[in-house]
């Protein structure tokens, strides 16, 4: 298997059954631009979104993006205090994550995508990002969700030190947790990261890489 008003209203998933509008032909060539990625790397805290983000922008030779870095100051007094975040919280975050994404690709002369961090506990929160590729058709968006049992993410956030996410965080966000469906969300690559940190970077570019191979794309980074 491989989010109010803004929802899409064009087909949700990216996969071989859904038709896409035609690409923009380049101004040089004439030819339909090659596809440009959005890789959101997802998860509850503690799954290491941003080790494996890293991991994968340096290795593709993307730009990274850190989601966290761009939630509002009392989203994070939230977090801090273990008070959960509404979708009202994070209903701009999202938008402005997407944003982010798009004018990076659009900044980035030659890069075949971005890499971003962010949890997207929820269907509707990932549908958020998606638009992205509607407004766009050039840009692919894909998730690569981190899974890992809830004592596994809890113990790592125990350990973890001076971070804002805390212990009850990881238990709140498996409470708002909605794992995606193979059903409905081929969108979604799907790694187990109850492993080491190497095995987890290790599974997490080969299923780009084996992604980027049916989408056509070489995978040679």
């Amino acid at each position: 298997m491989l989010s109010y008003d803004e929802r899409p209203q064009a087909p949700l998933y990216a996969s071989s059954s859904v038709t896409r509008a035609s690409r923009k032909p380049s101004v040089m060539t004439g030819r339909p631009r090659p596809h440009r990625f959005i890789w959101i790397v997802t998860g509850p805290a503690g799954c290491g979104k941003t080790t494996v983000a890293k991991y994968l922008a340096e290795s593709l030779k993307m730009p990274y993006i850190e989601g966290d870095e761009y939630h509002p100051k009392a989203n994070v007094e939230k977090m801090k205090h273990g008070i959960a975040l509404t979708d009202a919280d994070r209903w701009d975050w999202l938008v402005q994550l997407r944003q982010v994404s798009v004018d990076r690709l659009d900044s980035t002369n030659g890069s075949a995508g971005v890499v971003l961090t962010c949890s997207a506990l929820k269907e509707k929160y990932r549908d958020v990002i998606r638009i992205a590729a509607y407004n766009d058709h050039d840009v692919i968006v894909r998730f690569i969700y981190l899974r890992a049992d809830e004592k596994v993410l809890v113990e790592r956030v125990r350990e973890r030190q001076g971070h804002f996410m805390k212990e009850d965080m990881v238990r709140s966000q498996f409470s708002s947790l909605e794992e995606p469906r193979v059903d409905k969300e081929s969108d979604v690559l799907v790694v187990d990261v109850g492993g080491s940190e190497m095995e987890a970077k290790r599974r997490s570019l080969d299923a780009v890489r084996r992604s980027l191979a049916l989408d056509g794309r070489s995978s040679e980074c």
